[in-house]
């Protein structure tokens, strides 16, 4: 009698009409790419407003080869925040690669699809400690990646003794993704489209085969993925491996924009790209996001800073907007997970 009570009960709970609240949080849950569009465009509109200037072709354009580096990164770390995990080391990684394509090429006469080549393989090595760490070490990401973090930084500074070298050195393949491409009044390079490429590669890996699904599985729930006969721990250092040859990517495309292999770029790397992953609608909680949503994310970093440089806002403010973003971003994320508890 009991249980027909509790039956009858829940079935008057769910029968219930939705809210306008609850409808629109199902909505953003099921569809995350609503909010980082919906912000986007909400900020496009308002630094045209606040300066004309904002929407030349010429600004966009510059946006666009801006927020190449960190929307390559973005992309490492969306597929690790897939899983529940978290890379602080995106920058470091990078930095190292980049000194160590650098170092072949410009000093040791190395051809620059060799020292390509050697990169990734050092990027995916990174990748492979930290997976292994992780994966079965069984370390919290957070701690593996804050230690190797400064690993790498220590490794770049070691290896670069305080020193720059030029891109003249440095061969014409290391810095090819610096070449200018014209598509009607906008002036892309070729790290801009690459980036491109990779975002819609990714995209079909994550959504398309049996790996992708594995990812967001292990990200859901891990022990429920192990049950339905999934290697978890497999998949979790392939995904950071993979991450790891997505840093040497991104390493690539640094130099062609620094147009030099340097330690003192991208200084806002790991906070730019968690920026962008959160903001593109990936739970921190792992197995919710798109890489869609994160590129959207890293346009939406580079409108807010651009935006911001243009109304003459002080870098630290900048810096202090995109924390607020940061902070907005993971509240809305809370928000939206709560529909899973409703219904």
């Amino acid at each position: 009698m009991t249980e027909t009570i509790e039956q009858t009960a829940a079935e008057r709970y769910r029968a219930r009409p939705l809210t306008r609240v609850q409808r629109l949080r199902r909505l953003l849950h099921r569809h995350p790419g609503i909010s980082p569009t919906v912000v986007l465009l909400g900020s496009v509109i308002s630094f045209w407003l606040i300066n004309d200037r904002f929407l030349l072709p010429a600004n966009l354009s510059l946006i666009l080869q801006q927020v190449a580096i960190i929307g390559a990164l973005a992309v490492g770390q969306t597929m690790i925040v897939l899983t529940a995990g978290i890379d602080l080391s995106v920058g470091a990684i990078m930095i190292f690669v980049t000194m160590v394509m650098g170092t072949l090429a410009g000093e040791l006469g190395v051809p620059g699809v060799l020292a390509f080549v050697v990169g990734a393989a050092v990027g995916a090595a990174a990748g492979l400690v930290n997976g292994i760490l992780v994966a079965y070490v069984k370390l919290p990401p957070f701690i593996v990646t804050l230690g190797t973090l400064g690993v790498f930084t220590a490794l770049a500074l070691l290896m670069s003794g305080g020193r720059s070298i030029r891109g003249d050195v440095l061969g014409s393949f290391l810095t090819w993704t610096a070449t200018p491409v014209g598509l009607g009044p906008f002036n892309l390079t070729v790290g801009v489209l690459l980036v491109l490429l990779m975002y819609a590669g990714v995209a079909f890996a994550l959504s398309q085969t049996s790996w992708g699904r594995h990812v967001y599985a292990v990200g859901n729930d891990p022990a429920a993925a192990r049950l339905a006969g999934i290697r978890v721990r497999a998949v979790l250092l392939s995904v950071y491996v993979s991450a790891g040859v997505v840093f040497a990517f991104a390493a690539w495309v640094l130099i062609g924009r620094v147009g030099a292999a340097t330690t003192n770029s991208a200084v806002d790397a790991n906070l730019d790209s968690i920026t962008a992953v959160v903001i593109g609608g990936t739970s921190l909680f792992g197995g919710r996001g798109r890489v869609l949503g994160t590129l959207l994310g890293a346009l939406i970093v580079g409108v807010f800073r651009n935006g911001l440089a243009l109304a003459r806002v002080d870098v630290l403010w900048q810096t202090f907007a995109i924390g607020v973003l940061i902070i907005a971003a993971v509240s809305l994320d809370q928000w939206i997970r709560r529909t899973g508890a409703q219904r």
